[in-house]
């Protein structure tokens, strides 16, 4: 078996025809630079010792030229690069050996699992449980009623009047100014004059001067105030139905003049347990079997139902409303004539 041949190199370092050279010496641009294998770490297992032992061949001698081999080279890198930092000072300030980073403290950060508990119950005392009280039955809640808005406007329900004029509710304006029928596009106390009831258009301010001068008062069938009367509820207009009676039973109004379609509806509820059928309704006088206040002492009060005065109905028109007022007007001043007042 012959050996592969053997190849002398300038620093007088031999390898086989078929391996890499270690330490070729090699020029690029005038600059030397050489290959340098990258070590890694062996066992035991992988020296070429043991390597031998395992195929029984003897185990070559280190060669003892081969430390002064690198210390040469090593000195003669050392002249080379110190030779080239004289021709070009600058690259001996590129080389200059920066300064240690201080390394950092290393931190130990503890990390904890979300799910994990931070103590873990004791297996010998058992978790309390909390008994749920059994659910009671739900009672149902009763509607509440409204809340009475405050109103300024009071009644004006002296004895004997000849004409009580009944309204449905105060509006917003009414009831913070005290004043019937307040808002300027009410059309009260123009029909009021327009009709013969009064002698001229008074002002919503005059409201408490009616008795003295036509002998005339005002009250209404609700007390709250709301901006308008379909705000009502039905529950509402039917309780206000006996306190309207007993108003009229206690001062006997000759003449109850209701100012509403929806008052008289209230009161046919109220008396029959039923809504008014639309055959059964009209304006103007009702029967004197529908008198209202009436008792054993008296015959009550006839009843006279008029159109809404408020300038949000539009079912009527100006000239069907004063048609209907004109007919309590002539009562009105037929029976003022007939006082001598």
């Amino acid at each position: 078996m012959s050996s592969a041949p053997t190849i002398a190199t300038e620093n007088g370092l031999q390898h086989d025809d078929g391996d890499v050279p270690v330490n070729k010496k090699t020029t690029f641009n005038g600059q030397l630079n050489q290959y340098f294998h990258t070590s890694k770490p062996v066992t035991d297992a992988e020296l070429p010792s043991s390597k031998a032992a395992s195929t029984g061949l003897p185990t070559p001698a280190p060669t003892p030229s081969t430390n002064s081999d690198s210390r040469k080279r090593k000195t003669q890198d050392e002249e080379y690069t110190t030779k080239r930092e004289e021709a070009h000072p600058r690259e001996r300030s590129k080389r200059r050996p920066k300064a240690p980073t201080p390394a950092s403290p290393t931190s130990r950060i503890v990390t904890r699992s979300r799910s994990a508990p931070l103590t873990s119950p004791s297996p010998s005392l058992p978790t309390p449980t909390t008994a749920t009280p059994p659910s009671q039955p739900t009672t149902p809640s009763t509607p509440s009623t409204p809340s009475t808005t405050n109103s300024l406007l009071r009644d004006t329900i002296p004895p004997n009047l000849t004409l009580l004029l009944v309204g449905v509710n105060p509006g917003i304006q009414t009831g913070q100014t005290g004043f019937a029928y307040a808002h300027p596009s009410n059309l009260f106390w123009k029909l009021l004059h327009s009709s013969g009831i009064t002698r001229i258009r008074h002002p919503p301010s005059d409201t408490y001067r009616l008795p003295a001068l036509y002998n005339i008062g005002n009250t209404n069938i609700v007390e709250r105030a709301t901006r308008d009367a379909s705000m009502l509820t039905r529950a509402e207009m039917n309780a206000g139905v006996p306190v309207l009676e007993a108003k009229i039973a206690a001062q006997r109004p000759e003449v109850v003049c209701l100012v509403g379609k929806s008052i008289w509806e209230a009161v046919w509820r109220v008396r029959r347990g039923r809504a008014i059928r639309k055959e059964e309704f009209r304006y103007g006088w009702q029967d004197e079997g529908e008198n209202m206040g009436r008792s054993a002492e008296w015959a009550g009060a006839r009843v006279f139902v008029a159109t809404t005065t408020s300038g949000l109905a539009a079912g009527m028109s100006r000239a069907e409303k004063q048609a209907v007022w004109d007919e309590l007007g002539e009562w009105v001043v037929r029976r003022r004539e007939e006082r001598g007042g």
